[in-house]
């Protein structure tokens, strides 16, 4: 546990660090469930693709669990709501929602470390928010959208 932050910045960081422990359990999920339920001709390579999205989001999970507990806390083990089923087409709009949920969220807990004066957590929260941007861009290219 870090002595260097005071007992309600730890708090303040486990609080939001938990919510991305529970973003990543979501997409974990939502991810391997549509890896295993893609169906259609371009299912074989979208499906692979949930796979190693899945496999990506894992070692999230993983950074923002052993932070936590560094920071004397305790990961959630809930996810937030899944979305499931539908057209592949709408698959890969679910999990691109999902990505901009994350890149939203991961965004304000940078500002918030960095407040805090958390450099340890900051440059995680960035790596981390580095991937789900590369998420975000793979599932556009895919949908042929950018953002406005």
């Amino acid at each position: 546990m870090s002595i260097l932050l005071t007992k309600e910045q730890r708090k303040q960081l486990i609080d939001e660090l938990n919510k991305g422990v529970a973003r990543e359990i979501t997409a974990i999920i939502q991810y391997s469930h549509h890896h295993v339920m893609a169906e259609g001709m371009n299912s074989p390579a979208i499906s692979e693709m949930f796979e190693k999205v899945a496999i990506e989001e894992m070692q999230h999970l993983e950074d923002f669990s052993e932070r936590i507990n560094y920071l004397g806390g305790v990961p959630t083990t809930k996810p937030n709501p899944i979305k499931v089923g539908g057209t592949l087409e709408q698959m890969v709009k679910d999990d691109l929602q999902t990505e901009y949920e994350a890149i939203r969220l991961y965004k304000g807990q940078i500002e918030i470390a960095r407040r805090i004066g958390d450099t340890t957590t900051r440059l995680m929260l960035e790596k981390i928010l580095t991937a789900e941007e590369e998420h975000a861009d793979r599932w556009e290219t895919l949908l042929k959208k950018r953002p406005k």
